[in-house]
């Protein structure tokens, strides 16, 4: 059987990885024939524009968070951190702050946290797993010392419909189109620069790529600081989509995201995946979602299917993979010279 760290291995993974990214984008597509064909409502504008809508900050989260994963690392703390973004943002506006002054500080508080999670990782080698399951508790307790259990209603309309709002007679959110221009970002750095190219040497072995001249401590620096804030901006986000600020914002969104990005075929060990498939995952979870919700499924028969997502999605690709390494090591058995 070829040996894990082999380019034989490596071309394998990529090939599987791959070939599961085909099959989400594959089955997305049947979801959505079989929505717009069969279930009543799915197909309206409202409808369609709803489900939009309450996909992006999945999305959004998504676009930090398949870097990090694809680096070997996870960010737990990222709906804690949108929901102490969305009550600061509360807490400033019945202060009598402008919204302009408010959201720039929320983002400032996003990136904070997400360096508190990136040096505690980076600096003292603490397993990410832990930290942010640590600060996805303390940032959630901050956010309820800060607003208490007031919601915040009353922001400024143009802010409501620019959240919530859709582009004239279409599906089409507003919302949506700064989501795409941060994706054309993100698909660029990921897939086309030096940077992108390092976090899949760092997932596939930090001390190779530390060898190879990655500076892996500064990059995963980076991709915890920017998790953060991309969270604090899905929490503004949040706040003004769903026209309400509270403490308990985005409760359960990090399940969500996780369970998005790895159906999507970026593996919990790092080092392969793409984006696309990342984002086939989100809206593949979100179709499933608005479905069950027309069709009046109860909310935790929904948790319970994002549960089940969520263990297919790690168990799927590594299948797919131990499938492809043996018919290669059957291959190579099978062409060598016999005595």
């Amino acid at each position: 059987m070829p040996d894990s760290r082999s380019p034989v291995s490596r071309a394998i993974r990529r090939s599987a990885s791959m070939r599961w990214d085909g099959a989400v984008g594959a089955l997305l597509i049947v979801l959505l024939l079989f929505s717009f064909t069969f279930v009543d409502g799915f197909g309206n504008a409202f409808n369609l524009s709803f489900l939009i809508g309450s996909a992006l900050p999945v999305a959004l989260i998504a676009l930090p968070m398949t870097m990090l994963v694809v680096a070997g690392e996870i960010d737990l703390s990222v709906a804690s951190t949108a929901g102490l973004s969305g009550a600061v943002m509360g807490k400033l506006w019945n202060e009598g702050m402008t919204i302009e002054t408010i959201i720039p500080i929320c983002l400032v508080l996003g990136l904070i946290c997400g360096l508190v999670n990136g040096l505690l990782v980076t600096r003292l080698g603490l397993p990410s797993l832990a930290v942010t399951i640590g600060t996805l508790a303390a940032y959630r307790g901050i956010a309820q010392i800060v607003l208490g259990s007031d919601a915040v209603t009353d922001f400024p309309a143009q802010y409501l419909d620019f959240a919530a709002g859709r582009i004239g007679d279409t599906f089409v959110p507003y919302a949506f189109l700064p989501f795409l221009a941060l994706l054309a970002i993100t698909l660029v750095v990921l897939h086309a620069t030096p940077f992108g190219r390092s976090l899949f040497a760092i997932g596939a072995s930090e001390e190779a790529a530390r060898f190879a001249g990655v500076r892996v401590k500064r990059h995963k620096l980076i991709l915890f600081t920017l998790t953060g804030l991309v969270a604090s901006l899905t929490g503004v986000f949040w706040a003004l989509h769903y026209a309400s600020a509270r403490y308990d914002n985005a409760t359960g969104l990090e399940l969500s995201v996780i369970a998005a990005v790895l159906l999507g075929g970026i593996d919990f060990d790092g080092g392969k995946g793409t984006l696309g498939g990342a984002i086939a995952g989100v809206f593949l979870l979100g179709v499933l979602q608005n479905v069950m919700s027309l069709q009046d499924v109860s909310a935790q028969s929904q948790i319970v299917v994002t549960g089940v997502l969520l263990v297919v999605s790690v168990l799927g690709p590594r299948v797919a993979r131990q499938i492809s390494v043996a018919r290669a090591g059957r291959r190579a058995a099978a062409s060598a010279p016999t005595a």
